[in-house]
Order: C-alpha cells, then structure tokens, then sequence
C-alpha cells in the first residue's frame, strides 16, 4: 500500500484523485451502473465517470437523493448523460426488478460498478432473511451481477469494448472469522461478530471476482472483473451506526484518512485506465495491485462461496 503517498508501478498512489487517474480518457460510448450512487464514493465516481463522458445510471436505495446527485453533476457538466434507478440491494426482489427494467430499457453495460455497502450493522436480517452485511454488500452484489451478465456479454460483442465488472471491498477483508465464510452459520445471531461479519462480506465481494473471473476466462468471453480497496476514508455514511467511531473519525479525516476524491480514485482506475485492459481476478490498493489474504486466494473457498451464493438466490 502506498499510504504515505508514494507511487506505486502505475504511477499512482493513495494521495491519487479519481480525476487524475482518469485524465485523458475518454469514456464516450461507454454505459456504466453505479450502485450506491448517491452519496460519498458512489457519487464522486458517478461524478468523474460522467465528466469524462460515460452514460452513468445510477441504481440507489433513495431516488429523491439520487436525483439531487444527478442534478448537482448536471451543473457542474451539462453535458454529463445520467439517469437514476431504484436498487435496493438487502432485497432480491428489488435487484431482480431493477435487472428486469434494465434490460427491457435495452440499454448497453459496459462497466458494472458494484459499490453500495453498509458496515459494522448490529445483526438484521435482510429482506429474504440473510445477515443484513452479507446480504448487501455480497448476496445483492452477486445476484446483479448475474442477472446483468448476458447484457454485458452482448455490449462487448456489439461494441468490441472489454467489459469491466468492479467490485468494492475492503482491507477489512482481513478481519474476518477464523474459516473465512460461515457457510453454517451465516445467521447465526449468537456468534455474530459485527466487524467479523463486515470482513467475511468484503472477503466475498474478492472471492466472487475471482471466481467471475475465472469462468469468464474459461468461457473466453472479454469482461474482467476485479475487486478493491478504496482506501479509510471518513465522509461517507459506513459508519452511520457507530454515532461515536463515526464522529471521532470525521474529526482526524484531514490528517490521516483520504477525502472522497482520493478514496473513489482506484475504482475509477480500474473501471476505466488502459493500464487495467485484461487484467482479471485481481485485488487493488491505492490503483496497484495488492495481495489479499490467503483466504481472498483460495479458490476452493471461492468455488464453495459461488454454489453457495447461487443456491441462497435461485427461486425455490
């Protein structure tokens, strides 16, 4: 990790800003899905990836805060192509309905940016009776992307532009419970260890990129799908049920942690820079590839992760 600010081989580094890892690129015909877009990470990529001429459609849990978003990007681009969806991941229901919308809309996806999260919740369950951190930050994020996949398959067919699927995770992949996914016990309310649910989460969002990778190598089809890191960064509403953390967080931001234009830098890298052209199944840090844990390597666990994964979001 360059967290000092120093460059790593790409030229970038943690001190790096989404739009100087962007400069120069043109993203004109380009059609991308930003989920969570309507505040901290999700909107400063919608931000960049739109000033740089990308069709962004933003799929949010809130459309009226979505619409603010949109039009704040507007002024500062009148140019910018935007529009806003409803998603709301911690439900099948809802991504089944937005994937449906979506390809009836007949729209191109080059890009699948899967960012929405939510971290460190006290234990819920979701919608369809899964441990809330899990079911949004993995379940939701899977399912989407599956549903999503033929559309994707089809545009770089059309286009003959590589498609990219990104996939947000965390360093907090490292902490996680001791066998890494608790196939057994992902709702078990007992054992329920926030901060361990939260990393067992982020060690998925690794695992299925890797996993999606494999298979779309194997297939031969052109889509890379790679996860990340963004960096500790305080303006964004992660910690909204930590009122404590949260403030002191906020409080030492300008010191120690990145602002949000730094924080959305690697996933905009690795939507859109040359550099990434090819490159699958890999883990970035600060726009650099970085190493996982062994657990984040393992595709046994990967493999056992995706039939997981699969029967938890096939329709019984």
């Amino acid at each position: 990790m360059w967290i000092f600010g120093w460059t790593g081989p790409s030229g970038f580094s943690a001190r790096s800003t989404a739009k100087e890892v962007t400069e120069g690129i043109d993203g004109n015909g380009l059609t991308a899905i930003v989920t969570g877009a309507s505040s901290g990470l999700g909107e400063e990529t919608t931000r960049v990836l739109a000033l740089r001429g990308v069709y962004v459609i933003m799929a949010v849990r809130n459309v009226e805060a979505g619409k603010k978003v949109k039009e704040a990007v507007l002024k500062e681009s009148p140019s910018a192509k935007i529009d806003v969806m409803e998603l709301d991941l911690s439900s099948m229901e809802s991504v089944r309905k937005f994937a449906s919308d979506y390809i009836a809309s007949g729209r191109a996806l080059n890009i699948l940016m899967n960012n929405a999260g939510v971290m460190a919740t006290p234990f819920m369950l979701s919608h369809d009776g899964i441990e809330l951190q899990f079911a949004t930050n993995h379940i939701g994020h899977f399912l989407l992307t599956n549903l999503l996949l033929e559309t994707m398959k089809k545009t770089v067919v059309e286009s003959k532009k590589e498609g990219r699927i990104v996939n947000l995770s965390s360093e907090g992949h490292r902490l996680t419970y001791g066998e890494g996914v608790r196939f057994d016990k992902i709702n078990d309310e007992s054992e329920y260890r926030t901060i361990f649910a939260y990393g067992q989460s982020k060690l998925s969002n690794i695992l299925h990129a890797k996993e999606l990778a494999r298979r779309l190598k194997e297939e031969g089809v052109e889509i890379t799908a790679n996860a990340l890191h963004p960096g500790a960064i305080a303006a964004t509403n992660l910690l909204r049920f930590h009122g404590l953390i949260n403030a002191v967080a906020t409080s030492v931001a300008t010191f120690v942690l990145k602002n949000v234009q730094q924080g959305a830098a690697t996933q905009c890298y690795v939507a859109l820079n040359p550099q990434v052209k090819g490159v699958s199944g890999e883990y970035f840090v600060d726009s650099n590839i970085a190493n996982p844990t062994n657990h984040a390597k393992d595709m046994e666990l990967a493999k056992k992760l995706w039939d997981f994964s699969m029967d938890l979001t096939t329709p019984k």
